[in-house]
């Protein structure tokens, strides 16, 4: 599969980011700190909405509480760390101090999500089993149960990295067509 063009484009971004810096048109290249941050939001936010919408097509009933809710298919967590380190990668370069920050901090948080926090709503699951046998004979000394699902399959982090670094691609793209040159 040939993805020069994916080169080609990069390549004359940077020629049009440098010729609109020098000459005083569009945005500088150090004044997109507020692409970060905004992919950041946006592709934890859109990851969360997918987990609503995903619910509504399952059940057929709208549930907004998922937005709120740990675990599921993408992980927000790993969408919003591989936004972030992409978009800088994007912006800095791929070879610069802040994109290998940003990637050692997104992978801390993916595996994060799919070990720790996995293995603790496994051992919450395993408690809440060892609860309900103690106390089935007297349910009204503890009916309370600890939350189960709290991290994420390796499948769903790896889907929700994929999903931050297209969102970071897909809206750098706008960026150097509307803000930036524009």
């Amino acid at each position: 599969m040939d993805l020069s063009f994916i080169a080609d484009f990069y390549s004359n971004s940077t020629f049009a980011l440098n010729a609109a810096a020098q000459s005083g048109t569009g945005m500088a290249m150090d004044q997109r700190g507020w692409q970060v941050i905004v992919v950041t939001f946006l592709a934890s936010a859109l990851a969360q909405s997918v987990k609503v919408v995903t619910k509504l097509v399952k059940t057929g009933k709208l549930d907004l509480r998922v937005i709120a809710k740990t675990g599921g298919m993408p992980s927000s967590h790993s969408s919003c760390t591989m936004g972030m380190a992409v978009t800088v990668g994007l912006i800095e370069s791929f070879n610069s101090v802040a994109f290998a920050i940003a990637l050692c901090l997104a992978t801390i948080v993916m595996y994060d999500a799919a070990g720790v926090r996995r293995t603790v709503g496994l051992q919450a699951k395993v408690l809440n089993e060892m609860l309900e046998e103690l106390f089935s004979e007297h349910p009204h000394l503890s009916s309370e149960r600890i939350k189960e699902f709290l991290g994420h399959t390796p499948f769903e982090v790896l889907v929700g990295a994929i999903f931050g670094s297209l969102i970071a691609w897909l809206f750098n793209i706008l960026t150097l067509r509307y803000f930036i040159t524009g």
